[in-house]
């Protein structure tokens, strides 16, 4: 056998999942925070995740992707198909978790403001809760920093894309729109500016018109709904 072939001892780390789940609530952007039910951080608030099945498949484990949307359901009730589920990064400090050398890598779920009141907590939590993303804070482990490495990345890549399409309603006016990237910003936009925004996702085939009018307090507005892919 060569040399290199000898693997030296080490100690392997663990490997987690952890979720940012947000979503809207009277206009205000909120992440689901989880009360844990056991320890470390007994009672705590934290985002939901948990371990990654290594064994899982008889195939070494199971993808991270998998492990994501696995802990998705079993902590919120939700499933992949209902958000956006995007990896985030990896967060692996020494230290990070009292149980000993733990990696974990981040994600993020957009849930839709009416999928909202359907999130239940899991079993191994004692409750979940929404709660205002500016009012989050000390949570277990590094969670602080995750949700502010989530947010920090949300808000470079809202204006470049169709991200905020999945935090709006089924329909919306192209105000609702805006309430949205508001909301992930966390300041107010200019109407004119984000019209001609929202006409390049038009044009780029991300939102469609959507059948009916929204009554507003000065005109009935136009709707309209993001493009199935």
């Amino acid at each position: 056998m060569a040399a290199h072939e000898f693997l030296p001892h080490v100690v392997r780390p663990s490997v987690t999942v952890d979720i940012a789940v947000l979503t809207l609530i009277d206009g205000a952007l909120h992440v689901l925070l989880v009360e844990r039910g056991g320890r470390p951080f007994i009672g705590q608030l934290a985002l939901p995740g948990g371990f990654v099945h290594v064994d899982a498949g008889g195939k070494g484990g199971e993808p991270l992707d998998d492990a994501a949307a696995r802990e998705l359901v079993e902590e919120t009730g939700l499933s992949r198909a209902q958000v956006l589920l995007d990896q985030v990064g990896a967060f692996g400090t020494p230290g990070r978790d009292p149980r000993g050398r733990v990696v974990t890598v981040a994600y993020f779920a957009l849930v839709r403001p009416e999928l909202a009141a359907f999130v239940r907590a899991g079993s191994d939590a004692r409750a979940a809760r929404w709660v205002r993303v500016d009012e989050a804070r000390d949570l277990a482990f590094d969670h602080d920093r995750i949700l502010a490495t989530t947010l920090a990345r949300m808000r470079a890549d809202v204006d470049r894309g169709a991200l905020a399409l999945h935090l709006a309603p089924t329909t919306f006016t192209i105000a609702e729109l805006r309430e949205v990237h508001e909301a992930l910003h966390g300041r107010a936009l200019d109407a004119g500016n984000f019209r001609r925004r929202f006409l390049r996702l038009v044009e780029q085939g991300h939102v469609e018109p959507a059948a009916g009018k929204r009554v507003t307090s000065r005109k009935p507005a136009k709707v309209w709904r993001r493009r199935a892919r």
